[in-house]
């Protein structure tokens, strides 16, 4: 019976080395498609794409103007889904979100409620300055991001499959913002901040984007092909020594946890969310860098997009200038050792 089972778990590993050189190829192909479109900000794009192989939603951040809404609408191309666009203003009521009901007459007069269904219903959707809408409108969106589905009227309606929120909110303090909770916060697998572009990249932007033409991305891969890629990652393999460093660094980040660089600054850390994240996004990582298994690099990478919204300093800390990314930096440093 041990020699059978053997046999098998090598077939296995094999039917499983044989799937992830497929997906390596797939993601390297969809690297260079969007590379057509958006110039430098790799680590903008690294995230973005990694929140999305790993199956969940990611918050953009960034003054506008920087290509968050192309970067969307790129991907929503090259990943070859159905996407739909949102821009966020403090009018926007859920139904608008979600859908509405209208009333239907047939030609006997007869009366009845019809569905119509709302921008949510897409595979990749673009929730554009998500702050700027009234809380009862971010959580509409939000309960649809946590629960794959929307309620009418006690009518249940499932989101389709694949479904990707991107959302993008300006770290501005502008007047008639509202900022989203924490617990809202925590949805996000990833933050993603995007910053200007180097000098090279803007330049390139200057040239390609001002004239005639503008570069167009095509699409590589299907939605039931990403389910795939999606499936794959959590099937790969974790070493204990990876799912240790995901725990302490997590654990590292919670007041309390016996860490006093913590207990002094952070007012709370992140929940067991961010060990899920750290678990999902370190595999993604490593297969989006061509690599079979998470190293611990791979989590120290990705400390900061995935922890960042998830805690918060203490009024003290902030008081001192400090932010929650040194923090993270001073984390990482003590992991590393």
């Amino acid at each position: 019976m041990g020699m059978i089972k053997t046999t098998e778990d090598a077939l296995d590993e094999k039917a499983i080395i044989a799937q992830a050189e497929q997906a390596l190829a797939d993601i390297a192909l969809i690297k260079t498609e969007v590379s057509k479109v958006i110039f430098g900000q790799e680590q903008v794009v690294e995230n973005t794409l990694l929140a999305i192989l790993s199956g969940g939603h990611a918050l953009l951040v960034g003054v506008p103007g920087l290509a968050k809404t192309k970067l969307v609408t790129t991907l929503g191309t090259v990943l070859g889904l159905d996407a739909s666009r949102i821009q966020f203003t403090p009018d926007l009521m859920p139904s608008d979100i979600l859908g509405t009901e209208v009333m239907d007459q047939d030609e006997t007069g007869r009366r009845s409620f019809r569905f119509v269904k709302g921008p949510v219903f897409a595979q990749l959707l673009m929730a554009d300055e998500i702050n700027r809408a009234s809380p009862r409108t971010q959580s509409a969106l939000l309960q649809s991001m946590q629960e794959y589905h929307v309620t009418i009227a006690g009518q249940r309606y499932d989101l389709p499959a694949p479904f990707h929120v991107l959302a993008t909110q300006n770290p501005l303090e502008q007047e008639g913002t509202y900022p989203l909770p924490e617990a809202q916060l925590d949805r996000f697998l990833l933050q993603v901040d995007v910053g200007y572009p180097e000098l090279a990249a803007e330049r390139q932007i200057l040239l390609e984007t001002t004239g005639l033409r503008d570069n167009r991305a095509s699409s590589v891969v299907s939605g039931s092909r990403l389910m795939e890629i999606q499936k794959l990652i959590r099937q790969m393999p974790v070493s204990d020594s990876v799912v240790d460093s995901i725990l302490s660094l997590v654990r590292s980040a919670r007041p309390g946890h016996g860490n006093q660089h913590t207990d002094k600054h952070v007012a709370w850390g992140p929940g067991p969310r961010a060990g899920q994240a750290l678990m999902l996004c370190a595999r993604a990582r490593a297969l989006y860098e061509g690599r079979l298994a998470p190293s611990l690099d791979d989590v120290h990478a990705l400390a900061e997009p995935v922890l960042q919204h998830r805690m918060a300093l203490t009024f003290a800390a902030r008081a001192e200038g400090m932010s929650v990314r040194t923090v993270i930096e001073s984390l990482v440093k003590q992991a590393r050792g």
